[in-house]
């Protein structure tokens, strides 16, 4: 997720508070059951929480089959302490973005990096329509339609994504618990199937780009718990229509944490809470990063016995790491995934992505 264009510095100081373990402050909300999701406006910005992401990740595809993962971010982070400032230099919220591109075919995969204030309209989000931005990285909608823009040096993206279901809510009551206590929650929904038309740049070379997108939109201002240490993510797009979201975070002993859950989404677009119980997640293999020493596991099985459904996840290739010392300050893995399996004894196949955090380091980042 580099560039050579310089923007304003934002001290370190402030990036850890913000980033990396002070409690939420009273000014922020913490999501509580009853909240009731209204699109098109949960799109936009929530300024009343902590902490806001939107995601996109996807597989692209060339008119020549060349074949890409793709990772878009742009992440929210109000701060309490400059919200009673007058001034317009306050940086009452800043703005975070990483892009990432994993290329297969030379099992390289690319990351840039942005931070951004609010102040003077350099980056923003607005509340009252979804538009998110730093400088001319952006992500926005016309509709039901959403625009992604973002470049670096050597790479870019240019893309159009329709969505081909309604909006996936996660949890229940309109919150997805990470945790006991109250508040230990976020407020979490996806575009789980988003048909891509755009273009890809690389080194200089343009070509017009296809394929499928999955898009996480989650806002929240409580932290991870002390013997939280991470979670790994999986997202699941299958060729017969069916999508598949699951996380588990991690306690320090390696258990889940009981309140680690999933959603199973039909065709239809009808969706289905997984509880821990419902659902298994066997690592098949370890990967070692060679630059920061983090062990992850590479490759998983993933069971779903109340729908007959069993999954092989293989990344497109290892390396899919990022450093994201120039922005968030955390070490993940993020990647492209190719999916085998059977449900009710059929042969199935698709795609998806993988997340896992907490593997270089315990992760102390906002949920």
């Amino acid at each position: 997720m580099s560039r050579r264009r310089r923007w304003p510095a934002l001290p370190l100081a402030l990036l850890l508070l913000a980033l990396c373990g002070a409690a939420a402050p009273p000014p922020f909300q913490k999501a509580l059951p009853g909240y009731r999701f209204q699109f098109p406006r949960d799109h936009a910005a929530h300024d009343a929480f902590r902490t806001e992401w939107w995601y996109y990740t996807g597989h692209l595809r060339t008119a020549r089959g060349e074949v890409f993962g793709f990772q878009v971010t742009f992440f929210r982070v109000g701060i309490a302490e400059a919200r009673e400032s007058p001034s317009r230099w306050a940086a009452r919220n800043l703005y975070l973005a990483h892009l990432a591109l994993s290329d297969p075919a030379r099992r390289r995969h690319r990351l840039a990096e942005r931070v951004g204030r609010e102040a003077l309209g350099q980056a923003g989000a607005l509340s009252d329509r979804y538009r998110v931005w730093i400088g001319e990285w952006e992500a926005a909608a016309e509709g039901e339609t959403h625009r992604v823009r973002a470049a670096a040096e050597d790479f870019g993206l240019d893309l159009t994504l329709t969505p081909e279901k309604p909006p996936v809510i996660h949890g229940k009551d309109g919150i997805s618990r990470k945790g006991a206590g109250e508040g230990h929650a976020s407020h979490y929904y996806s575009l789980t199937r988003l048909r891509v038309a755009g273009t890809l740049t690389l080194e200089g070379r343009r070509a017009p780009v296809t394929g499928l997108a999955w898009m996480d939109h989650e806002f929240g201002s409580t932290e991870l718990a002390p013997e939280q240490v991470g979670w790994d993510w999986f997202s699941v797009q299958l060729e017969d229509g069916t999508d598949l979201m699951l996380y588990l975070i991690r306690h320090r002993d390696g258990r889940p944490d009981p309140f680690s859950s999933g959603t199973l989404v039909a065709a239809d677009g009808m969706a289905r809470a997984l509880a821990l119980a419902e659902f298994a997640v066997e690592p098949l293999g370890r990967w070692k990063s060679p630059r920061s020493g983090g062990i992850y596991p590479m490759g998983w099985r993933i069971r779903v016995p109340g729908s007959d459904l069993t999954l092989t996840l293989a990344p497109l290739f290892p390396d899919q790491e990022l450093d994201t010392a120039k922005s968030t300050q955390v070490i993940y893995w993020e990647g492209a995934v190719r999916v085998t399996g059977e449900r009710s004894g059929q042969a199935i196949k698709g795609q998806g992505y993988v997340e896992m955090t907490g593997y270089a380091a315990p992760f102390r980042k906002k949920i």
